[in-house]
């Protein structure tokens, strides 16, 4: 009886569960870019570092760049990524931008040998999504462009009620990005480009598109279209946003 209590009570090293690893936190890591070991060998790590933490999750990831279509893309991503920048043979160097967002959305579709584009993009921004096409056919590239709004689906399809409605009393067309996806799908687009989606509705489109997609420009109604700048003034005159 008492050889059998304790077994039952003795705690085994081996069948003792593992202390889960902290959840990575990059955006608290309280260390200088040049500090960080993720930019540095001999760098400085903090709680939630996913480069200690989770190398094996990091040795899945990288095989997926074994892959000849992931390796070709992400190869052209980086080599765009140092283009933006002038004077890289300079020593010491001090980076130079140089390259607007789309002139980077196309240079890279042109590395990667697309010629049919597809132009996901919000009735707000039709005026700036024209001549978005425009500047990407005299590149020329074939575009292929959709109004979130097309389709014409009303709201009370997806059981919205009147007061949920921007114009309420009217008939509302919702936004439907599955439609924008599935007819870039149906033209085959090689890489699509969104253009002002709204929140929830962009990734909506992520998960329907079949091409790869590159966001151009963001929504934000306030701002102009430039979310950071809230965040920017978060700690003056658009402190409404915070808690504390």
């Amino acid at each position: 009886m008492i050889l059998l209590s304790f077994v039952l009570t003795r705690k085994d090293p081996f069948m003792a569960k593992k202390k889960p690893k902290p959840a990575p936190g990059c955006a608290a890591c309280e260390h200088e870019a040049g500090q960080k070991v993720c930019m540095n060998a001999e760098g400085l790590t903090s709680k939630g570092c996913p480069t200690i933490a989770y190398s094996d999750v990091l040795r899945e990831a990288d095989q997926e760049y074994d892959q000849a279509d992931t390796l070709e893309f992400a190869r052209q991503a980086s080599r765009q990524e140092a283009d933006c920048y002038a004077n890289r043979h300079e020593r010491p160097y001090v980076m130079q931008p140089t390259k607007t967002r789309i002139v980077e959305t196309y240079e890279f579709a042109e590395k990667m040998n697309y010629r049919r584009l597809g132009l996901a993009f919000c009735a707000g921004l039709a005026r700036e999504s024209a001549i978005v096409a425009q500047i990407l056919e005299e590149r020329g590239f074939e575009v292929v462009s959709v109004l979130c709004k097309a389709g014409r689906t009303e709201k009370e399809r997806i059981g919205l009620e009147d007061s949920d409605k921007i114009y309420q009393g009217t008939e509302e067309a919702m936004c439907n990005p599955i439609f924008q996806a599935k007819l870039l799908n149906h033209a085959k687009t090689e890489f699509n480009i969104l253009i002002g989606l709204c929140v929830g509705h962009d990734s909506l489109f992520f998960r329907y598109a079949e091409a790869p997609t590159s966001v151009l420009a963001v929504k934000d109604r306030v701002t102009g279209h430039n979310p950071l700048a809230a965040v920017y003034l978060s700690d003056s005159y658009y402190r409404k946003i915070r808690k504390v």
